[in-house]
């Protein structure tokens, strides 16, 4: 996990759109810039499922941790 980053497992993408996509975290939807998911992560389209790492910002705005 690089530094600045938050990791979430389990993580499934819902919906993806060209700027953003839609993931289920531990049974809540959140939409999250696609600019904001870390290169490590699993997840980045639609259809994929695993391991989510996102910048500390975006997941403190989102109220993840």
């Amino acid at each position: 996990m690089a530094r600045g980053t938050v990791e979430f497992d389990g993580v499934v993408v819902k919906i993806e759109t060209h700027a953003a996509l839609l993931v289920v975290i531990d049974d809540k939807e959140v939409w999250l810039p696609k600019s904001q998911i870390d290169d490590d992560s699993e997840v980045y389209k639609a259809g994929t499922s695993g391991k989510l790492v996102i910048t500390e910002w975006i997941a403190i705005q989102k109220k993840l941790v």
